[in-house]
């Protein structure tokens, strides 16, 4: 196939003929014009392509030759499909063959010297390479695809974040196993930095809804109409990792799970209207697990549900997320005791937070296109001791609020560098405001 293009780029090679008649009679000809001291007429010439022309078609063989090496990695990370982030869909935009993308965050951090009450807050400032992503996918054919998340945190830390196979039997419906990302919220699916213009992820979507989540398990997904769907049976929380700062401990993330108990999910988006998303979430199952209450000696029967709503709207340089979000866990008390945790370490039987986000595109009315700068604000609150069994108490501190508000400054689509500041508060008067800056980029 490569000696093919190159014969339809470059040009078929010139090949040796022998003379026919006309030549002869040509050679006669010249042959006569200089006996009689003429000069014999220039033969015709058919020209080739010049060196410009020959350097394009290269050029353009050699895209080829690698698209053929290595299948649609060239693919642009420009459209989300599935719910999943623009890099992360390119697998299933392309055709058979690999797909590779990923997705960076450097942040710095810079921490107020006091706190709410005005005591020393003792934070360090800090720069970091958070995270640093590769997604490797394999298109088999229209319907089998596989795909892949390695990411790399901190430098230091490597975790699987997604690895799972796809079956593609219909735009109505899919199947769907492996280590999923858990369908709820709007960041857990979605969470790439150019995705959103803040340099952090909100803390209701850290706390409560433990970004990023994922889990072993199977299920179905699809899109019928203005409705897209995702349903899914997994391996549930383990709450020996819940406290009293919320469920993200919980998640087992696909690292030798333990998979005494499981819980189900099913997501709804509403996608009829341009520009606007609709939708919502729920989770219930078991994450008791293995935990034994050191009391009774009986296993731990901890049952958990999470549930959110979401509205997003993105339209015309507008900008737009709302989310609640909010869970109940029971048998906090066995729960307690199977933790050692006492007072105000009680992990909450209710948590709950919401967090609204505005910005605005400034070049989207002047017509400035492959750019975007956005000023931006978002507030946000939660408690994730909204409830505590009686004879524990719940601590003011994890009662909090913040307020962000930024610029975030994208020079290419798939860049975007990023400024913002956070007053935090709580309860207790022990936040602690921050600054922070970053960049991000996906490819």
């Amino acid at each position: 196939m490569t000696a093919a293009l190159l014969v339809a780029l470059v040009g078929p090679p010139a090949l040796a003929e022998d003379p026919g008649p006309r030549d002869l009679e040509r050679e006669e000809r010249e042959e006569e014009e200089e006996e009689e001291g003429g000069q014999p007429a220039p033969a015709p010439t058919e020209e080739g392509p010049d060196g410009a022309e020959l350097s394009r078609r290269v050029d353009v063989l050699a895209g080829e030759i690698e698209r053929l090496r290595i299948g649609e990695a060239a693919v642009a990370a420009d459209e989300s499909v599935h719910g999943m982030g623009p890099a992360a869909s390119k697998v299933y935009r392309g055709e058979r063959g690999v797909s590779l993308g990923g997705y960076g965050e450097v942040k710095y951090h810079n921490y107020a010297a006091e706190t709410q009450d005005g005591s020393e807050s003792g934070a360090v400032d800090g720069m970091d390479v958070h995270r640093l992503i590769l997604y490797a996918g394999y298109k088999f054919d229209d319907r089998w695809v596989l795909n892949t998340e390695i990411e790399f945190e901190h430098v230091k830390e490597v975790y699987v974040e997604f690895a799972y196979l796809d079956f593609q039997a219909a735009p109505q419906l899919g199947a769907r196993a492996g280590l999923l990302l858990v369908p709820m919220g709007i960041y857990n699916e979605l969470h790439e930095p150019t995705t959103f213009a803040a340099v952090e992820r909100p803390r209701v979507e850290h706390d409560i809804l433990p970004s990023t989540w994922r889990e072993i398990g199977l299920g179905v997904y699809g899109e019928v109409g203005p409705i897209s769907y995702r349903a899914y049976l997994l391996d549930g929380m383990h709450a020996g990792g819940f406290s009293a700062s919320g469920l993200r401990g919980g998640r087992q993330k696909g690292a030798e799970a333990v998979a005494e108990s499981f819980a189900g999910v099913a997501r709804l988006d509403l996608t009829g209207v341009e520009g606007l998303v609709v939708g919502g979430s729920v989770l219930y199952g078991g994450a008791g697990q293995d935990l034994v209450d050191p009391t009774s000696g009986e296993d731990v029967s901890v049952n958990t549900l999470a549930y959110e709503g979401h509205v997003v709207v993105d339209l015309a340089g507008l900008k737009v997320r709302a989310l609640y979000a909010g869970a109940s866990v029971d048998g906090v008390p066995e729960l307690n005791a199977a933790l050692a945790l006492t007072g105000a370490d009680s992990v909450g039987e209710t948590l709950s937070g919401y967090y609204g986000e505005l910005g605005y595109d400034v070049f989207s009315p002047l017509g400035i296109e492959g750019q975007a700068l956005i000023p931006h604000v978002r507030y946000e609150a939660l408690d994730t001791q909204a409830g505590v069994p009686a004879g524990y108490s719940a601590s003011a501190a994890n009662d909090r609020s913040g307020l962000t508000f930024g610029l975030a400054y994208q020079p290419h689509r798939q860049i975007s560098l990023k400024a913002d500041y956070q007053l935090w508060m709580d309860q207790a008067d022990t936040g602690v405001d921050q600054f922070n800056a970053g960049i991000g980029f996906i490819f």
